[in-house]
Parts: C-alpha cells; structure tokens; sequence
C-alpha cells in the first residue's frame, strides 16, 4: 500500500523527533555554583550548631531562590586579615576546583584588638589581589569600628573596605552584622556574634548581593 505525500510527511517528521532525543536528553546540566566564604568566627558560626551557620544558612537562601549553589565554609575564629592571608592558597586548593565566588569578610579581630588600619587594608589588598590574578569573582564584606576606638580610627577602618572594592571592582555588601548590631535580642551571651535568628536576618539582607556577584 502506497502512502500519501501527507502521511510521507509525517513519518518523517516523527522520525526526526525520535532521533533529536537522545542528543537532548544528554545534554550536560548547568554547573552548580560553588562559593567559598574566607573570614573568622561570623563566618565559621562560633556559638551555634552547624547547621544555624552562616554558610549553611546562606546555602539554604540561595536553593530555595533556584540557584543550586554549595557554600563551604573557611571561617575560623580569631583569625585576622593577616591571617586569612596566610591561609588563601591552601585554602583554595583544598577546595578541590576553582570556586565561582570568594567571600571575604575579615578585619573584625584587627579592629577588636586595635590593629592600625593600614595594616588591615593591605592584608585584603593582597587577598584581592591574589583573587584577581586567578580569575575568581568577589565579595567584599565590610565591618564597622566600635565607637570606643575613636573617630580617626572608624574613619579610617570604616572606610578601607568600600575603597578596595573599587579598587578591585568587586562586589561590596558594607556591613555584615546590619540589621543584627545593637540589638541584644539577636546577638549571643558574649555581646559579639549572632544568634540563629541573627544569622538569618544577615543571610536576607546578604543574599541580593550574593545572588549579583555571582551573575
């Protein structure tokens, strides 16, 4: 029985379906972010359980916002800029592969032991640096000096995280305890770090600028 030019027609079309489907169902899915977050305790979750910590919280805002994204955590408590410094290099390479984004929020333990400033500024100065000579994308997370340290000292400890982020061309979220500083109700027995409530008020306000440093 011969076919008509119609019925000719869509066999062939069927056939292409049939043979367009493998190809598109092999197609590789879309690489997960991976970020990696460098600072001291409120990075690391000092005080809480692991899972009330920043990176994982942060992790959490961002599926539920669609983006598949894995944050680990390279917070340690105490540490300063100079520390953090130290430490980049085998930090990344312990990552395993080269992360989409870097945090950097340090400087906290510099300002609480009145460290000069300057000092601080060229610590992160050479962590963006060396973040930029390898092509990773940044977050620059600021800190604000306590009142008790003096006007010239905020001034100028307030002032060298925007400065680099220009300089750097990097992403810029200006405090990381906004909206949790000064309010007892969400901060720890110690007067410093956040409580679980606390870190969710941060991850909030914090995602946007995650969520376009990484676009």
């Amino acid at each position: 029985m011969r076919l008509h030019a119609a019925g000719r027609r869509a066999i062939r079309l069927l056939a292409g379906l049939l043979l367009a489907a493998p190809a598109a169902a092999s197609a590789p899915a879309e690489k997960a972010p991976l970020i990696w977050a460098l600072g001291d305790s409120l990075t690391a979750g000092y005080g809480l359980p692991p899972s009330q910590g920043f990176t994982v919280r942060l992790e959490r805002a961002l599926r539920e916002a669609g983006i598949p994204a894995t944050v680990r955590n390279g917070g340690i408590a105490g540490d300063t800029a100079a520390q953090g410094r130290a430490r980049l290099a085998w930090g990344l390479r312990g990552l395993g592969t080269k992360p989409d984004l870097v945090i950097v929020e340090l400087g906290a333990n510099d300002m609480l032991r009145g460290l000069p400033p300057s000092a601080t500024a060229r610590n992160l100065d050479l962590i963006l640096a060396e973040l930029r000579r390898r092509r990773i994308r940044m977050l620059v997370v600021g800190m604000k000096a306590a009142p008790n340290l003096g006007a010239d000292y905020r001034a100028q400890f307030d002032s060298l995280y925007p400065r680099l982020a220009r300089t750097y061309r990097a992403r810029f979220y200006p405090f990381f305890l906004d909206g949790v500083a000064g309010r007892p109700a969400l901060i720890q027995a110690d007067g410093k770090h956040p409580n679980a409530q606390g870190v969710d008020i941060i991850v909030g306000r914090m995602l946007p600028a995650v969520r376009a440093a990484l676009r």
